[in-house]
This record gives C-alpha cells, structure tokens and sequence, in this order.
C-alpha cells in the first residue's frame, strides 16, 4: 500500500527560531515523525506550501486542489493548518475515486506536548479504511469535511449537523 502527503504548512510545521523569537513554518515535520517507524506501508512527502493557515489564498488552495488531483495515489493526507483546514477541505470535494484526510496540530510537532503525532496516527489509519472522499482527523475524530468546524474556544474539532 501506498499513501501520498502533501505538507501545506500550518502549526504541525512550525519551528521556533531563538534569534527571532518566533515561529516559522519550516520543513514539513511528518518526515521526523515518520522517520524510523517501521511501517507497514510505502509513503512519499510532498511539500505544497510553507504557509500558516491563516495567510492561504484561494491560489493557494487551487494549488494543493492541483497537486492532490493530479497525483498518482488514490490515499493522501495532507498536513495543514488547523485554522482554515475545512475550508481547504470542501474545496476538494469534487475530486472524486480519492480517500483524502486532512490533519494538523495545535502546537508544532516537535513540542513533546503536540498532538501532531496523535492525529497523524489517525490520519494513516483512515485514510487506509475510509471510502473515498474527503476527510478531517483531529482529537482522535474523523470527520466528513461538510460536518465538521475547529471550536477555538474549546481547542479542537467537533461535529456539526
């Protein structure tokens, strides 16, 4: 089995720079989470964008729309920004014979408190027994991608009907 990544940037892929005393959206860091696990499937990691979620433009939606539409596998994730995530979600709605699951973290994945580890772990696990269409995975929920919001208030994803 095999399954594509795309990195799109967002919180999963900030690093903090001393020097500047802030964050940036640096490489995708799926790579260090996946690294050395001795995995039962073949994946690849594309990076799209380095961008916070926040600052995504339409072009830049089309651009991740592009790249999921014309790769080859039939089951991505894509790591995003948890602020705009279902946004980007429903714009691929209409790719159509893909199972594509979107997931992040509220704090990067590199902070031994992130739930980027987690939520990747649910994201591999339903991007491979879903049927296909479009998905969200955080707090350990899968959510079709027309039922779902980010409650900032609460920090995390829940339903909606």
């Amino acid at each position: 089995m095999f399954i594509k990544i795309l990195a799109a940037g967002g919180t999963i892929d900030k690093v903090y720079f001393d020097a500047k005393s802030d964050y940036q959206v640096g490489p995708p860091n799926i790579m260090t989470v996946l690294d050395g696990l001795n995995l039962g499937f073949e994946y690849a990691i594309e990076s799209v964008l380095r961008k916070d979620s926040l600052d995504l433009t339409a072009k830049d939606r089309e651009r991740i729309h592009t790249a999921v539409a014309r790769d080859k596998a039939d089951k991505i994730i894509i790591t995003h920004g948890t602020d705009t995530m279902v946004e980007t979600a429903g714009e691929l709605a209409d790719i159509k014979h893909k199972t594509v699951v979107l997931t992040g973290a509220l704090e990067p994945a590199l902070f031994k408190t992130s739930d980027a580890v987690f939520n990747i772990g649910c994201a591999v696990a339903a991007v491979q027994v879903l049927t296909p269409g479009v998905y969200v995975a955080m707090n350990g929920r899968i959510f079709p991608h027309d039922r779902v919001r980010k409650n900032v208030q609460l920090g995390r994803f829940e339903e909606i009907h």
